[in-house]
């Protein structure tokens, strides 16, 4: 059973999702972890899937019959952007279903734990408490959101262009991705992909910038 939350999210709401591992353990350490936890994300949005994870993953590279099958059952959550770091995730999450972010999130990070003790056997949590999440009340603000969010790996010196960091959704925001997509953001942002690539490269270096300012100021 999930516990609900202090605030509880609103369904129709659209929320920046973030959390992090434990001391900032590598929780992503090669493409294979990397694209379990896509494969995760795509799956646990759907409510109530009619096969089992484990099952899934078998059969998903195998037969596009049960993507179509994942496909036409109802999301508990509309991912809208989203970016994947060596020791955290971000999210941008549009609420569907009651409690719907919280299901999504505990089933995604309860699974990808189990996968990543398993395969490295470990024991314990892989998560630093609760995902956190901040309301994003405009689309003003949801367009700086997912400019931020991609250029994440360009802010941490992981790339220098947000369109070589291939676990984000920067790739569908302009189009060089359609063929894997898991987001859902073309009836809250109008993005047209030659625009919003100008957009996030125009501010890369000031958000490298502002991250160092923020780390001398922590200091």
């Amino acid at each position: 059973m999930v516990s609900s939350r202090k605030d509880a999210l609103v369904n129709g709401e659209v929320y920046h999702v973030f959390t992090k591992s434990i001391a900032g353990y590598t929780v992503f350490n090669d493409d294979s972890e990397y694209l379990r936890m896509l494969d995760t994300l795509r799956y646990y949005q759907r409510e109530s899937p009619a096969i089992k994870y484990s099952r899934y993953i078998k059969l998903i590279d195998e037969n596009a019959l049960y993507q179509d099958e994942l496909r036409n059952l109802e999301k508990l959550v509309d991912i809208i952007a989203y970016c994947l770091m060596p020791t955290h995730i971000h999210c941008v999450l549009r609420q569907l279903k009651d409690n719907g972010i919280t299901i999504f999130m505990s089933n995604t990070l309860n699974s990808y734990t189990k996968y990543f003790n398993s395969k490295h056997k470990r024991k314990g949590p892989l998560w630093q408490g609760r995902f956190k999440n901040v309301l994003i009340n405009t689309q003003e603000q949801l367009l700086h959101m997912t400019r931020y969010l991609h250029l994440n790996p360009v802010t941490s010196y992981l790339t220098n262009k947000a369109e070589d960091w291939p676990v984000s959704s920067y790739s569908e925001y302009i189009n060089r991705n359609k063929n894997e997509e898991i987001c859902y953001f073309r009836d809250v942002l109008q993005i047209e992909p030659d625009s919003y690539k100008k957009f996030v490269n125009q501010r890369a270096s000031y958000q490298r910038d502002l991250a160092c300012i923020k780390n001398l100021i922590m200091e």
